[in-house]
């Protein structure tokens, strides 16, 4: 039996994440694996349409985008994984991006807003597996690690 995917902050992360300066910019790691179908509860308008996780996902970033926006957030990069190198296969993923914001308090503003909460089901139904990494963004040196 497969370990179920990681989709939301479990409350210690959250509560790490918060215990953070809050008042300082952050980049936010994003790392998706999507379902093969969306997954949709019964009495959500999108359930058994037959979208894609991919859809769902586009629908997720479409619909909040106007929020992201409204704090201060912007997408700094975006990739798409073609094969992992170092580290389990299991762990491939389809979307890879960072998300930058002013401060970890437009994060969680962000979270905490009542109509992210109603359009963040696009992203429940698409995701099967993730990560999201918290950074302090950095200008980079001339050698990795630096």
């Amino acid at each position: 039996m497969s370990e179920p995917g990681h989709i939301d902050p479990d409350r210690e992360a959250w509560a790490m994440f918060k215990g953070l300066p809050r008042d300082q910019p952050i980049h936010m790691l994003n790392l998706i694996r999507l379902r093969p179908l969306a997954d949709y509860p019964a009495d959500h308008p999108d359930h058994g349409k037959g979208l894609t996780g991919r859809e769902a996902y586009q629908a997720y970033g479409r619909t909040t985008a106007h929020i992201f926006k409204r704090l201060g957030g912007a997408q700094v990069w975006a990739g798409a994984p073609q094969v992992t190198l170092t580290g389990p296969q299991s762990e491939a993923w389809d979307i890879a991006f960072i998300a930058a914001y002013p401060n970890a308090e437009a994060f969680i503003s962000m979270v905490r807003d009542p109509e992210y909460q109603t359009l963040v089901a696009h992203r429940t139904a698409a995701v099967a597996d993730s990560r999201l990494i918290r950074m302090t963004p950095a200008e980079p040196g001339e050698g990795f690690g630096e």
